[in-house]
């Protein structure tokens, strides 16, 4: 079993945030996400807080590491169950799983924040296996 990385250590996540960052802006720029969606996904921060990720990514808070974690789980199934194509639209496309009603995961994942992302990496987690 994988030792999960302890969080509450500000040099841990000092050790992880620019990892995480550059994996967060790479993913979102495949998805087509415009800065105000990217803002959204990692709990509401602004814009000009977003921008200076770019440059200096600090040390990040549990929460946005916890979020970031979830996002790149999400590519990498998307990845692993979809061809690249399809994988890199998959959250901005209607879907009809009843999880998400005919919306895209996004606005799924939008709407219900941290537990949205939660559900839509287990769901994708449930058909890998």
């Amino acid at each position: 079993m994988e030792t999960l990385p302890n969080l509450s250590d500000p040099s841990e996540r000092a050790r992880l945030s620019r990892s995480a960052i550059d994996g967060f802006f790479s993913i979102v720029q495949l998805w087509g996400l415009p800065v105000e969606i990217a803002a959204q996904l990692l709990g509401g921060v602004p814009r000009s807080t977003l921008y200076r990720l770019k440059s200096s990514a600090g040390t990040r808070t549990i929460d946005q590491l916890t979020r970031i974690s979830y996002i790149i789980g999400i590519y990498k199934a998307l990845h692993i169950l979809l061809p690249k194509p399809l994988a890199d639209t998959w959250m901005t496309r209607p879907n009809d799983h009843s999880l998400f009603g005919g919306r895209t995961p996004l606005e799924y994942v939008l709407q219900h924040g941290m537990p949205g992302l939660h559900q839509v990496r287990s769901l994708l987690d449930s058909s890998i296996v």
